[in-house]
């Protein structure tokens, strides 16, 4: 099984020139944990809930959501985003991708094809995945095994 199989494909995205207020606001509509971060279709970063979190000291400070957005408005994507992505191809095995995001402790992949971001694929599409192949194992040790044929 290959990453295409799993992956999102047009995942939604941030620009460089965009702040953080519209990556906050896009995470929590879309209960999304990571934005790639482009450059036209060309992936330049990444923005994590843990990078908003980092960035959102107004909610240490005791200050109200409309004073938290209005400090995020200030903040460019490009200042807090993680410039070093690993990427995949959509052909690359499922195994190798899921073996790089738990060597290099990421929770997801942006794909690219051709230089151009086609899809993203994050640690619960992998989970998701997990989730089916255990089930699929469960159903076979509730069946009846066959009598060998000849």
């Amino acid at each position: 099984m290959d990453v295409r199989a799993l992956m999102r494909p047009d995942p939604i995205t941030l620009s460089v020139t965009d702040t953080l207020d519209i990556a906050d606001d896009l995470m929590g509509l879309g209960r999304i944990r990571h934005l790639p971060v482009v450059d036209g279709r060309r992936v330049v970063g990444i923005v994590s809930q843990r990078d908003l979190l980092r960035a959102a000291v107004s909610s240490l400070l005791g200050l109200g959501r409309t004073a938290e957005q209005d400090w995020l408005r200030k903040i460019a994507v490009a200042t807090v985003m993680t410039s070093r992505v690993f990427t995949v191809s959509p052909s690359t095995p499922l195994q190798a991708a899921v073996q790089i995001m738990i060597d290099k402790r990421i929770g997801c992949l942006p794909v690219v094809e051709r230089g151009n971001l086609v899809g993203l694929l994050t640690e619960t599409d992998c989970l998701n995945r997990l989730r089916t192949l255990l089930e699929i194992d469960e159903t076979r040790k509730g069946l009846p095994e066959l009598a060998p044929v000849g």
